[in-house]
Protein backbone atom coordinates (compact mmCIF):
# COMPACT_ATOMS: atom_id res chain seq x y z
CA UNK A 1 0.00 0.00 0.00
CA UNK A 2 1.39 3.50 -0.58
CA UNK A 3 3.09 4.99 2.21
CA UNK A 4 2.17 8.30 4.47
CA UNK A 5 3.91 11.81 4.00
CA UNK A 6 5.69 11.70 7.17
CA UNK A 7 5.78 15.32 7.48
CA UNK A 8 2.18 14.61 8.55
CA UNK A 9 3.14 12.52 11.51
CA UNK A 10 5.24 15.14 12.34
CA UNK A 11 1.95 17.65 12.98
CA UNK A 12 0.79 17.74 16.70
CA UNK A 13 -2.23 15.70 17.21
CA UNK A 14 -5.28 17.98 16.49
CA UNK A 15 -5.29 21.50 14.79
CA UNK A 16 -6.14 23.87 17.64
CA UNK A 17 -9.59 25.01 16.81
CA UNK A 18 -11.14 21.23 15.91
CA UNK A 19 -9.62 20.49 19.32
CA UNK A 20 -11.85 23.86 20.92
CA UNK A 21 -14.85 22.70 19.07
CA UNK A 22 -14.18 18.56 20.60
CA UNK A 23 -13.91 20.17 24.04
CA UNK A 24 -16.75 22.18 23.64
CA UNK A 25 -18.90 19.43 22.84
CA UNK A 26 -17.68 17.13 25.45
CA UNK A 27 -18.88 19.61 27.84
CA UNK A 28 -22.06 20.09 25.99
CA UNK A 29 -23.02 16.40 25.99
CA UNK A 30 -22.39 16.33 29.93
CA UNK A 31 -23.99 19.56 30.70
CA UNK A 32 -27.47 19.77 28.42
CA UNK A 33 -28.70 22.93 30.78
CA UNK A 34 -25.39 24.69 29.68
CA UNK A 35 -26.01 27.56 27.25
CA UNK A 36 -22.69 28.01 25.45
CA UNK A 37 -21.79 31.29 23.93
CA UNK A 38 -18.15 31.17 22.01
CA UNK A 39 -15.72 33.94 21.83
CA UNK A 40 -13.29 31.18 20.91
CA UNK A 41 -12.86 31.36 17.11
CA UNK A 42 -12.62 34.22 15.02
CA UNK A 43 -15.45 33.52 13.02
CA UNK A 44 -17.72 36.32 11.84
CA UNK A 45 -21.37 36.12 13.02
CA UNK A 46 -23.32 38.87 11.06
CA UNK A 47 -25.63 39.02 8.08
CA UNK A 48 -23.63 40.46 4.84
CA UNK A 49 -24.69 43.83 4.51
CA UNK A 50 -27.08 44.88 1.67
CA UNK A 51 -25.21 46.75 -1.09
CA UNK A 52 -22.48 43.34 -0.76
CA UNK A 53 -25.02 40.91 -0.63
CA UNK A 54 -26.68 42.63 -3.50
CA UNK A 55 -23.37 42.02 -5.51
CA UNK A 56 -22.99 38.64 -4.79
CA UNK A 57 -27.01 37.45 -5.85
CA UNK A 58 -26.76 39.85 -9.03
CA UNK A 59 -23.47 37.97 -10.08
CA UNK A 60 -25.24 34.67 -9.23
CA UNK A 61 -28.19 35.55 -11.14
CA UNK A 62 -26.09 36.82 -14.33
CA UNK A 63 -24.77 33.45 -14.35
CA UNK A 64 -27.99 31.74 -15.43
CA UNK A 65 -27.85 33.69 -19.02
CA UNK A 66 -24.87 32.71 -21.55
CA UNK A 67 -24.43 36.74 -22.04
CA UNK A 68 -23.40 36.95 -17.92
CA UNK A 69 -21.49 33.50 -17.31
CA UNK A 70 -17.83 32.83 -17.00
CA UNK A 71 -15.49 30.71 -16.66
CA UNK A 72 -11.79 30.14 -15.18
CA UNK A 73 -9.80 33.19 -13.91
CA UNK A 74 -7.06 31.62 -12.39
CA UNK A 75 -5.36 34.92 -10.52
CA UNK A 76 -8.47 36.84 -10.76
CA UNK A 77 -10.85 39.29 -12.25
CA UNK A 78 -8.81 42.04 -14.04
CA UNK A 79 -11.50 44.53 -12.16
CA UNK A 80 -11.37 43.37 -9.08
CA UNK A 81 -7.46 43.38 -8.75
CA UNK A 82 -7.16 47.09 -10.40
CA UNK A 83 -9.40 47.82 -7.67
CA UNK A 84 -7.54 46.41 -5.10
CA UNK A 85 -4.34 47.90 -5.96
CA UNK A 86 -6.11 51.27 -6.21
CA UNK A 87 -8.09 50.64 -3.19
CA UNK A 88 -5.58 49.36 -0.61
CA UNK A 89 -2.10 50.12 -2.23
CA UNK A 90 -3.32 53.67 -3.69
CA UNK A 91 -2.57 52.79 -7.32
CA UNK A 92 1.48 51.64 -6.62
CA UNK A 93 0.73 48.36 -7.54
CA UNK A 94 -0.14 46.89 -11.08
CA UNK A 95 -3.48 45.12 -11.40
CA UNK A 96 -0.80 41.92 -12.18
CA UNK A 97 1.00 42.05 -8.87
CA UNK A 98 -2.35 41.46 -7.58
CA UNK A 99 -3.49 37.73 -7.71
CA UNK A 100 -7.23 36.77 -6.01
CA UNK A 101 -7.94 33.48 -3.54
CA UNK A 102 -9.90 31.93 -1.64
CA UNK A 103 -8.74 33.39 1.24
CA UNK A 104 -5.26 34.52 3.33
CA UNK A 105 -5.04 30.78 5.14
CA UNK A 106 -5.05 29.29 1.37
CA UNK A 107 -2.81 31.12 -0.08
CA UNK A 108 -0.30 31.29 3.27
CA UNK A 109 -0.17 27.15 2.93
CA UNK A 110 0.38 27.51 -0.53
CA UNK A 111 3.19 30.39 -0.45
CA UNK A 112 5.52 27.57 1.41
CA UNK A 113 5.42 25.86 -2.40
CA UNK A 114 7.89 28.74 -3.42
CA UNK A 115 10.56 28.09 -1.35
CA UNK A 116 10.33 24.56 -0.25
CA UNK A 117 12.01 22.25 2.66
CA UNK A 118 15.37 23.80 3.34
CA UNK A 119 14.17 27.09 4.28
CA UNK A 120 14.44 28.58 7.72
CA UNK A 121 11.00 29.33 8.91
CA UNK A 122 10.62 32.27 11.67
CA UNK A 123 7.43 32.94 12.93
CA UNK A 124 5.70 35.50 16.00
CA UNK A 125 5.46 33.55 18.94
CA UNK A 126 2.49 33.72 19.56
CA UNK A 127 1.13 33.43 16.63
CA UNK A 128 -1.57 32.07 13.98
CA UNK A 129 -1.23 28.02 13.79
CA UNK A 130 -1.45 27.89 10.03
CA UNK A 131 1.96 29.50 9.82
CA UNK A 132 3.88 27.01 11.83
CA UNK A 133 1.75 23.74 10.72
CA UNK A 134 2.01 24.95 7.13
CA UNK A 135 5.77 24.90 7.45
CA UNK A 136 5.78 21.16 9.15
CA UNK A 137 3.90 20.08 6.30
CA UNK A 138 6.01 21.11 3.92
CA UNK A 139 9.21 19.45 5.34
CA UNK A 140 10.38 23.23 6.19
CA UNK A 141 9.81 22.01 10.20
CA UNK A 142 10.43 19.06 12.01
CA UNK A 143 8.12 17.42 14.97
CA UNK A 144 6.74 18.69 17.87
CA UNK A 145 9.26 18.75 21.04
CA UNK A 146 7.25 19.61 23.54
CA UNK A 147 7.59 23.13 23.59
CA UNK A 148 7.48 23.79 19.64
CA UNK A 149 8.50 22.21 16.73
CA UNK A 150 12.07 21.53 15.69
CA UNK A 151 13.23 23.83 13.20
CA UNK A 152 10.87 26.75 13.47
CA UNK A 153 12.34 29.82 15.01
CA UNK A 154 10.25 31.55 17.22
CA UNK A 155 10.36 35.11 17.82
CA UNK A 156 8.90 35.95 21.30
CA UNK A 157 6.56 39.39 21.36
CA UNK A 158 5.61 39.61 24.69
CA UNK A 159 4.08 42.65 26.76
CA UNK A 160 8.13 43.19 27.72
CA UNK A 161 9.50 43.76 24.18
CA UNK A 162 5.75 45.96 23.34
CA UNK A 163 5.19 42.65 21.23
CA UNK A 164 7.28 43.24 18.84
CA UNK A 165 10.46 40.70 18.16
CA UNK A 166 14.04 40.64 18.60
CA UNK A 167 15.25 41.85 14.67
CA UNK A 168 18.19 39.56 15.57
CA UNK A 169 16.69 36.33 15.40
CA UNK A 170 15.63 36.86 12.20
CA UNK A 171 17.14 34.34 9.97
CA UNK A 172 19.64 34.48 7.04
CA UNK A 173 17.97 33.58 3.80
CA UNK A 174 14.86 32.58 6.01
CA UNK A 175 11.15 32.88 5.55
CA UNK A 176 9.44 35.53 8.13
CA UNK A 177 5.76 34.75 9.29
CA UNK A 178 4.26 38.65 10.28
CA UNK A 179 0.93 39.30 11.63
CA UNK A 180 -0.23 43.03 12.29
CA UNK A 181 -2.85 43.67 13.98
CA UNK A 182 -1.30 40.76 15.26
CA UNK A 183 -3.88 37.58 15.96
CA UNK A 184 -3.94 36.24 18.90
CA UNK A 185 -2.39 38.97 20.51
CA UNK A 186 -4.36 42.57 18.92
CA UNK A 187 -0.89 44.49 19.09
CA UNK A 188 -0.73 46.12 15.70
CA UNK A 189 3.15 46.86 14.55
CA UNK A 190 3.80 50.70 14.86
CA UNK A 191 5.97 52.63 11.49
CA UNK A 192 9.25 52.56 13.51
CA UNK A 193 8.70 48.67 14.52
CA UNK A 194 7.85 47.92 10.43
CA UNK A 195 10.90 50.00 9.03
CA UNK A 196 13.05 47.66 11.36
CA UNK A 197 11.44 44.57 10.17
CA UNK A 198 11.87 45.66 6.49
CA UNK A 199 15.79 47.28 6.87
CA UNK A 200 16.84 43.65 8.99
CA UNK A 201 15.07 41.48 6.41
CA UNK A 202 17.36 43.03 3.53
CA UNK A 203 19.91 43.38 5.25
CA UNK A 204 20.00 39.50 6.18
CA UNK A 205 17.76 38.84 2.66
CA UNK A 206 15.01 37.25 4.17
CA UNK A 207 11.40 37.16 3.23
CA UNK A 208 8.34 38.65 5.10
CA UNK A 209 4.99 37.48 4.43
CA UNK A 210 2.99 39.80 5.91
CA UNK A 211 -0.36 39.11 7.05
CA UNK A 212 -2.94 41.71 6.76
CA UNK A 213 -6.12 39.95 7.21
CA UNK A 214 -7.38 42.79 9.96
CA UNK A 215 -5.80 45.96 8.76
CA UNK A 216 -9.07 47.23 8.39
CA UNK A 217 -9.91 47.33 12.01
CA UNK A 218 -7.38 49.39 12.70
CA UNK A 219 -8.49 52.95 13.90
CA UNK A 220 -5.42 54.41 14.56
CA UNK A 221 -4.33 56.72 11.58
CA UNK A 222 -0.48 56.72 12.85
CA UNK A 223 -0.45 52.78 12.88
CA UNK A 224 0.78 51.39 9.18
CA UNK A 225 -2.19 48.72 7.69
CA UNK A 226 -0.11 47.11 4.86
CA UNK A 227 3.81 46.64 4.96
CA UNK A 228 3.94 47.85 1.77
CA UNK A 229 4.09 51.36 3.57
CA UNK A 230 7.29 51.07 4.43
CA UNK A 231 9.90 52.35 1.63
CA UNK A 232 12.35 49.48 0.79
CA UNK A 233 9.11 46.16 1.67
CA UNK A 234 8.59 45.88 -2.36
CA UNK A 235 12.26 43.80 -1.82
CA UNK A 236 11.58 41.96 0.74
CA UNK A 237 7.78 40.90 1.35
CA UNK A 238 4.39 39.95 0.35
CA UNK A 239 1.52 40.07 1.80
CA UNK A 240 -1.78 37.96 2.00
CA UNK A 241 -5.30 39.70 2.73
CA UNK A 242 -9.07 38.96 3.00
CA UNK A 243 -12.38 40.08 2.76
CA UNK A 244 -13.35 37.26 5.35
CA UNK A 245 -13.38 40.05 8.54
CA UNK A 246 -13.50 43.04 7.02
CA UNK A 247 -16.40 42.18 4.57
CA UNK A 248 -17.70 38.76 6.57
CA UNK A 249 -16.56 36.88 4.15
CA UNK A 250 -15.77 34.01 6.33
CA UNK A 251 -17.76 31.32 4.34
CA UNK A 252 -17.89 33.78 0.69
CA UNK A 253 -14.47 32.89 0.49
CA UNK A 254 -12.03 35.20 -1.34
CA UNK A 255 -8.84 37.08 -0.26
CA UNK A 256 -5.43 38.26 -2.14
CA UNK A 257 -1.60 38.37 -2.04
CA UNK A 258 0.45 41.29 -3.52
CA UNK A 259 3.53 39.93 -4.98
CA UNK A 260 5.67 42.56 -6.92
CA UNK A 261 7.12 41.81 -9.46
CA UNK A 262 10.84 43.02 -8.76
CA UNK A 263 10.93 40.58 -5.74
CA UNK A 264 13.56 37.72 -6.48
CA UNK A 265 15.15 34.90 -5.02
CA UNK A 266 18.53 34.98 -3.84
CA UNK A 267 19.74 33.46 -7.80
CA UNK A 268 17.66 36.38 -9.27
CA UNK A 269 14.60 34.45 -10.28
CA UNK A 270 10.81 36.09 -10.18
CA UNK A 271 8.94 35.10 -7.27
CA UNK A 272 5.97 36.90 -9.01
CA UNK A 273 6.31 34.63 -11.91
CA UNK A 274 6.77 31.34 -10.13
CA UNK A 275 3.46 32.43 -7.65
CA UNK A 276 1.90 32.85 -11.43
CA UNK A 277 2.91 29.73 -11.88
CA UNK A 278 1.59 27.66 -8.85
CA UNK A 279 -1.46 29.55 -8.90
CA UNK A 280 -2.03 28.81 -12.46
CA UNK A 281 -0.83 24.92 -11.49
CA UNK A 282 -2.79 24.00 -8.39
CA UNK A 283 -5.68 26.89 -8.48
CA UNK A 284 -8.54 27.60 -10.53
CA UNK A 285 -9.53 30.91 -8.87
CA UNK A 286 -12.01 31.98 -6.68
CA UNK A 287 -15.95 31.99 -7.15
CA UNK A 288 -16.97 34.50 -9.42
CA UNK A 289 -20.02 35.00 -7.70
CA UNK A 290 -17.31 35.81 -4.19
CA UNK A 291 -15.12 38.35 -6.97
CA UNK A 292 -18.32 40.31 -7.41
CA UNK A 293 -19.24 40.37 -4.10
CA UNK A 294 -15.57 41.56 -3.07
CA UNK A 295 -16.09 44.37 -6.04
CA UNK A 296 -19.13 45.33 -3.99
CA UNK A 297 -17.63 45.25 -1.02
CA UNK A 298 -15.01 48.04 -2.60
CA UNK A 299 -17.54 50.25 -4.18
CA UNK A 300 -18.15 53.11 -2.21
CA UNK A 301 -21.07 51.88 -0.38
CA UNK A 302 -19.53 48.76 -0.23
CA UNK A 303 -16.82 50.40 1.53
CA UNK A 304 -19.29 51.82 4.48
CA UNK A 305 -20.58 48.87 5.01
CA UNK A 306 -17.61 47.21 5.67
CA UNK A 307 -16.73 50.31 8.10
CA UNK A 308 -20.05 49.61 9.84
CA UNK A 309 -19.42 45.89 10.44
CA UNK A 310 -15.82 46.07 12.00
CA UNK A 311 -17.24 49.15 13.83
CA UNK A 312 -19.73 46.62 15.23
CA UNK A 313 -16.86 43.44 16.25
CA UNK A 314 -14.74 46.57 17.45
CA UNK A 315 -17.59 47.50 19.85
CA UNK A 316 -17.80 43.75 20.80
CA UNK A 317 -14.06 43.62 21.76
CA UNK A 318 -14.38 46.98 23.85
CA UNK A 319 -16.95 44.84 26.28
CA UNK A 320 -15.23 41.92 26.67
CA UNK A 321 -12.25 44.35 27.20
CA UNK A 322 -14.05 46.53 29.88
CA UNK A 323 -15.33 43.13 31.43
CA UNK A 324 -11.78 41.88 32.01
CA UNK A 325 -10.29 45.36 33.27
CA UNK A 326 -13.26 45.18 36.01
CA UNK A 327 -12.41 41.83 37.05
CA UNK A 328 -8.66 43.38 37.83
CA UNK A 329 -7.09 41.12 33.87
CA UNK A 330 -4.18 42.43 31.94
CA UNK A 331 -5.15 42.38 28.85
CA UNK A 332 -4.11 44.47 25.66
CA UNK A 333 -6.34 44.34 21.87
CA UNK A 334 -9.63 45.56 21.39
CA UNK A 335 -9.19 48.90 20.03
CA UNK A 336 -7.67 48.20 16.61
CA UNK A 337 -8.49 44.68 16.44
CA UNK A 338 -10.97 41.92 17.29
CA UNK A 339 -9.01 40.20 19.24
CA UNK A 340 -8.56 40.61 23.19
CA UNK A 341 -5.05 38.71 24.61
CA UNK A 342 -5.92 38.59 28.64
CA UNK A 343 -3.04 36.93 31.25
CA UNK A 344 -3.50 34.77 33.66
CA UNK A 345 -0.01 34.66 35.49
CA UNK A 346 1.51 31.36 36.15
CA UNK A 347 -1.75 29.84 34.94
CA UNK A 348 -1.91 26.42 32.08
CA UNK A 349 -4.07 28.61 29.52
CA UNK A 350 -5.77 24.96 29.00
CA UNK A 351 -6.76 24.91 31.80
CA UNK A 352 -8.43 28.76 32.37
CA UNK A 353 -10.04 27.65 28.88
CA UNK A 354 -11.62 24.52 30.93
CA UNK A 355 -12.08 26.81 33.91
CA UNK A 356 -13.68 29.63 32.06
CA UNK A 357 -16.38 27.05 29.83
CA UNK A 358 -17.24 25.02 33.34
CA UNK A 359 -17.69 28.00 35.27
CA UNK A 360 -19.11 30.69 32.45
CA UNK A 361 -20.16 28.54 29.79
CA UNK A 362 -18.08 30.58 27.54
CA UNK A 363 -15.67 29.02 25.07
CA UNK A 364 -12.35 31.06 24.30
CA UNK A 365 -9.21 30.15 22.75
CA UNK A 366 -6.17 29.06 24.84
CA UNK A 367 -3.01 31.22 24.17
CA UNK A 368 -0.56 27.63 24.10
CA UNK A 369 -2.14 27.01 21.33
CA UNK A 370 -0.46 29.81 19.52
CA UNK A 371 2.99 28.75 20.58
CA UNK A 372 5.36 28.43 23.45
CA UNK A 373 4.61 32.42 24.81
CA UNK A 374 1.06 32.14 24.46
CA UNK A 375 1.07 30.27 27.64
CA UNK A 376 -0.71 31.35 30.89
CA UNK A 377 -3.35 33.65 28.55
CA UNK A 378 -6.02 33.29 26.39
CA UNK A 379 -7.58 35.01 23.19
CA UNK A 380 -11.24 36.35 23.45
CA UNK A 381 -12.62 36.72 20.46
CA UNK A 382 -14.95 39.62 19.44
CA UNK A 383 -16.94 37.92 16.58
CA UNK A 384 -20.29 37.41 18.03
CA UNK A 385 -24.01 38.62 17.98
CA UNK A 386 -24.02 41.72 20.28
CA UNK A 387 -26.69 40.34 23.17
CA UNK A 388 -24.51 36.91 23.08
CA UNK A 389 -21.37 38.74 23.99
CA UNK A 390 -23.48 41.27 26.92
CA UNK A 391 -24.34 37.95 28.68
CA UNK A 392 -20.78 36.24 28.30
CA UNK A 393 -19.34 39.68 29.77
CA UNK A 394 -21.71 38.92 32.50
CA UNK A 395 -20.92 35.69 32.77
CA UNK A 396 -17.23 36.28 33.07
CA UNK A 397 -18.52 38.28 36.41
CA UNK A 398 -18.62 34.45 37.91
CA UNK A 399 -15.03 33.53 37.25
CA UNK A 400 -12.63 33.04 40.17
CA UNK A 401 -9.12 33.59 40.23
Amino acid sequence: MISRNPCISNLKAGYLFPEIAKRRRAFAETHPEANIISLGVGNTTEPLLPHISRGLAEAARKLGAAEGYSGYSDEGLLALRERIAETFYKGHFSADEIFISDGAKCDIGRLQLLFGAKTKIAVQDPSYPVYVDGSVLTGAAGPWSGTGYQGIIYLPCTAENGYFPDMDLIPEHGLVYFCSPNNPTGAVATWKQLTALVKTSVEKGALIVFDAAYSEYIRDDQLPKSIFEIEGAKTCAIEVNSFSKSAGFTGVRLGWTAVPKRLAYAGGESIHADWARVCGTIFNGASNIAQAGGLAALEPEGLQEMRQLSDFYLGNAQLIRSALQKLGISCVGGDNSPYIWAKFPGRDSWEVFAEILEQCWVVTTPGAGFGPAGQSFIRFSAFGHRSDVEEACKRLEKLTR
